[in-house]
C-alpha cells in the first residue's frame, strides 16, 4: 500500500463527493468520528452529516493544491493534510481553505475518518 496513493484517492473521492452531494459523505465517517468546523466539535456520522448538509450554500467546487500524507500510529492509521481553494456558486473569488483527516483503516481494508478539522483561510 501506498500511502501517497490512498491519501490522493481518498482526497480525490471526499471533494467530488462533497462537491456533488454532500448527503453521501456519511459513509466516510463512523459513530465515533469527529469533526471540528471552523472551531465547532461535531461527533457521529449523522451529526457530521446534518452539518455540512446545513452549510448555506448549495452547489461548491473544491480545487485542491496540496495533499501531505505522513503514516499515524501501530494500527495503519493515516493523516492527510489538504490545502486548496473552494469556489462557491455565484461568488467571484474564491475561498482558500486547509483541512487535515486522521484516516483508520476499517477491517474490510479500506478506511474511515477518525477526525476530520476544516478552516477556511483569510489572508
Amino acid at each position: 500500500m501506498d500511502p501517497d496513493a490512498v491519501a490522493k484517492a481518498f482526497v480525490d473521492h471526499y471533494y467530488s463527493t462533497f462537491d456533488a452531494n454532500r448527503a453521501n459523505l456519511g459513509n466516510l465517517y463512523q459513530d465515533n468520528s469527529m469533526l471540528t468546523f471552523e472551531g465547532q466539535k461535531i461527533q457521529g456520522s449523522p451529526n457530521i452529516v446534518a452539518k455540512l448538509s446545513s452549510l448555506p450554500f448549495q452547489q461548491c467546487k473544491h480545487s485542491v493544491s496540496t495533499v501531505d500524507c505522513q503514516p499515524s500510529g501501530p494500527t495503519g492509521g493515516m493523516l492527510v493534510f489538504v490545502s486548496g481553494n473552494l469556489q462557491l456558486a455565484g461568488e467571484q473569488h474564491a475561498l482558500k481553505f486547509s483541512q487535515m483527516f486522521h484516516l483508520m483503516p476499517t477491517p474490510q481494508g479500506s478506511f474511515f475518518v477518525q477526525n476530520d478539522i476544516f478552516r477556511l483561510n483569510y489572508a
